[in-house]
């Protein structure tokens, strides 16, 4: 049985075979299981050396707010020259990778037509079930997602549909959306015309013709905002596809870039590796609050905070939350934390920056795209088929579910586990997919969007 003990400080090593681990040596009851170099829990009675360590004798130290203090740790950027890639300019000196035309509802009402207007054009529409009876946040949320989704880059055209009764009427929304090119931008109430199909095919038509005008060109690589994700997760997620995505975050932030690492409760037992990484104290309180406030949010629904691991990822080895929070924040690299936006902020500074939002799939690859990044790296130990509106690079952390799954995943990064370095061959799969490979979900067409709920509907 082949073993990998991934920190010298490491009481268990992962088993290659099965990804779950087995202790090094005894570990008595009460004492921390150390992996990563950190605690991930303690034996909940003695473990020998040789053991299986899983939820049968090992349980979480999570518990409820903590107090926090800014212990500064920063690590020296690596060397990379800036590159450029081929893409599409848009105004305010943005750029998209893929010059589509999408079409955004303000409501679940129009759903159907909008699928019908997608599949008569070519358009991407992305159903939800939002935009009415809604109150308070939520109904804030909803209106900063889409308004996200209809000022995304990779959209050189975009039609905004509206029922035109509903709380997140027409007018509302255009406030909401600021000052907009009425060339790339239409907006249809479907009540207020005669064949609300025809109309949207000549409107979707003229926004065709408009992204017609774009084409590829040359432009910094520093330009590009990638969204970091994993769902699904086993026990080589922190061996393999989370530290490979890590490691493109620091080029790209080293190259000017930016990258956003959200799933907030699978920062959980390891925020202060990046609180430590603040760039200053600004950010560090900002931090503090984000981890904070998402405990508290926990609490107020009679939630313990530490019930994340799914069936799934305990069955691919992960035991508590602290072990998954361990290898998912590794997709943020060794980069400073530049900023902490809110959930359905947009991203206005280069750097790594965290995200406010849960770990729920849809959700996060939802709110990466609506904060503005043009694609997301997405590692996945047991595969996934879900996409983003944007490219979606799906990264097994296993050779097998690469191999299993080609119609899904997008690259393997199991070969990591044999001692192979991937890191240059990974940047240019990325950079590749940026100037125009098709991803996975692309071919697929899996494009879905889902937004974040917390209150009353009406």
């Amino acid at each position: 049985m082949k073993e990998i003990k991934i920190h010298p400080a490491d009481n268990v090593a992962v088993d290659v075979s099965t990804g779950h681990k087995i202790a090094l040596c005894d570990i008595a009851e009460g004492e921390n299981v150390i992996k990563y170099g950190f605690p991930i829990g303690h034996a909940t009675h003695l473990i020998r050396k040789g053991e299986h360590v899983h939820t049968h004798n090992l349980k979480t130290n999570l518990s409820e707010k903590l107090t926090y203090e800014y212990n500064p740790k920063f690590y020296p950027e690596e060397e990379v020259s800036t590159g450029e890639i081929m893409a599409y300019v848009r105004e305010g000196e943005e750029i998209g990778i893929r010059n589509e035309v999408w079409i955004v509802n303000t409501v679940g009402c129009v759903n159907k037509i909008a699928q019908k207007l997608s599949e008569l054009t070519g358009a991407f529409c992305f159903p939800h079930p939002y935009g009415c009876s809604q109150l308070g946040d939520d109904h804030q949320i909803t209106r900063k997602i889409l308004r996200g989704l209809v000022r995304h880059p990779n959209a050189a055209g975009v039609l905004v549909l509206g029922l035109g009764c509903e709380n997140n009427y027409m007018a509302s929304f255009q406030e909401c959306l600021g000052q907009i090119n009425l060339d790339r931008v239409r907006f249809l109430n479907v009540q207020e015309c005669e064949d609300e199909i025809e109309d949207g095919v000549r409107l979707i038509r003229e926004l065709q013709e408009y992204a017609s005008t774009f084409k590829r060109e040359s432009v910094p690589v520093s330009k590009l905002k990638v969204g970091l994700k994993c769902g699904g997760s086993d026990g080589f997620s922190g061996i393999t596809a989370n530290p490979l995505i890590g490691q493109f975050s620091d080029y790209l932030v080293a190259a000017g870039g930016s990258t956003i690492l959200t799933e907030v409760p699978e920062m959980f037992g390891a925020e202060t590796i990046l609180m430590d990484r603040c760039l200053d104290k600004d950010v560090f309180d900002k931090t503090v609050n984000l981890i904070n406030h998402f405990k508290d949010y926990f609490t107020q629904h009679g939630q313990v905070i530490y019930e994340n691991p799914s069936p799934g990822n305990k069955a691919g080895g992960i035991s508590t939350l602290e072990e998954k929070s361990l290898g998912c924040t590794q997709k943020g690299g060794r980069a400073q934390v530049v900023d902490v936006l809110d959930y359905g902020d947009n991203i206005s500074r280069h750097g790594l920056q965290l995200l406010d939002g849960p770990g729920n799939d849809m959700v996060a690859v939802t709110n990466l795209t609506a904060a503005g990044c043009h694609m997301i790296l997405f590692s996945t130990g047991r595969g996934t088929p879900l996409g983003a509106p944007v490219p979606t690079i799906k990264v097994a952390t296993n050779s097998d579910l690469a191999e299993r799954k080609k119609n899904w995943i997008d690259f393997d990064s199991g070969p990591m586990l044999e001692g192979e370095e991937l890191k240059e061959n990974f940047i240019d799969f990325v950079l590749q997919v940026a100037e125009g490979k098709m991803t996975c979900n692309e071919k697929n067409g899996y494009r879905e969007i889902a937004i974040f709920k917390d209150g009353v509907t009406l």
